[in-house]
């Protein structure tokens, strides 16, 4: 089976995802290493806006590999995760033999022959709609297969993943069982809103990120925004940092940081007072019950 090496170490993850703009600790690292090393698919679970997500599409920029995502939500089925046949190709085929069936019998030909031809070829790889679990498994170039907030499945769909996370196959009955030649890089993310199986944690390496701390925080805003003033960005951490103490609906998250350092740069604003905050607070909370609380509270504290 043809490999790859995905990283030399956990120094050399650090280099190389810091090099496409994501800034990590040595935890992450060590498992970013070692899901590539042991070839076992990395479970990240944590917050909204972490940077789950993020981490996949960084090691794909970094190894100069694809992407192939699984957006998982309620209802997801094995036609949207894995593959499903081409009904209305096969359907033509069918009624193509039909109509040969109807000429070869009155020329004296064999029909039961012709129709069991169509029956067997109907389910052949011609007919074949492939998935973005299946997808992944027949890549042969380099590959990181994201299956992006599992959590949102319903426990059903997880059994789907079993033989995929286990042992990196695919099973078609009509056509057999279809092993990975290259082993992609797998990283589910979940939100945490439901427990996953234990079966799927079995089989995965799990890592936890959470909200880094205020001087990670100000080194990511700085690497993506680097016209912020470090003053400035100072002033955004921290408040970002009492925003997400609050009880709100949704927290801002770490792209959300980025983009209200953006706006203050857009909106030339070298101070983020009372006003600055009132302004610009729409780019960080989406919903007007966070939006009054957070204006009323940051004013208690000040």
């Amino acid at each position: 089976m043809p490999s790859m090496s995905w990283f030399a170490s956990p120094a050399e993850v650090v280099e190389r995802l810091g090099a496409v703009g994501y800034l990590t600790d040595t935890a992450t690292a060590t498992t970013a290493f070692l899901a590539g090393a042991l070839e076992k698919p990395l479970l990240v679970e944590g917050p909204a806006g972490v940077g789950k997500t993020e981490l996949a599409k960084a090691v794909t920029a970094a190894t100069g590999a694809e992407l192939v995502r699984l957006q998982c939500y309620e209802g997801l089925d094995e036609a949207r995760a894995l593959y499903e046949w081409n009904y209305r190709k096969q359907l033509l085929r069918i009624q193509a033999t039909q109509v040969e069936r109807v000429d070869d019998a009155g020329h004296g030909g064999a029909v039961g022959d012709a129709w069991q031809q169509t029956h067997d070829d109907i389910f052949a790889e011609e007919f074949l709609l492939t998935r973005p679990l299946l997808s992944a498994i027949r890549r042969e170039e380099p590959t990181v297969l994201l299956i992006d907030e599992v959590d949102k499945t319903d426990v059903e769909v997880e059994g789907l993943l079993l033989e995929v996370l286990s042992d990196f196959q695919v099973t078609i009955p009509e056509l057999g069982t279809i092993t990975a030649t290259r082993r992609p890089f797998v990283v589910l993310t979940s939100n945490a809103t439901r427990e996953l199986s234990e079966a799927v944690k079995r089989r995965c390496l799990y890592l936890h990120l959470d909200y880094p701390d205020a001087d990670r925080e100000r080194e990511i805003v700085l690497s993506q925004v680097p016209a912020l003033e470090e003053r400035i960005a100072t002033q955004l951490v921290a408040t970002i940092g009492r925003l997400r103490e609050l009880e709100l609906k949704k927290a801002p998250s770490i792209a959300e940081s980025v983009d209200w350092a953006r706006t203050l740069v857009a909106l030339e604003i070298r101070e983020l007072d009372d006003k600055a905050v009132d302004d610009t607070l729409g780019v960080v909370l989406k919903h007007a019950s966070d939006h009054e609380r957070a204006v009323r509270e940051l004013r208690l504290r000040r």
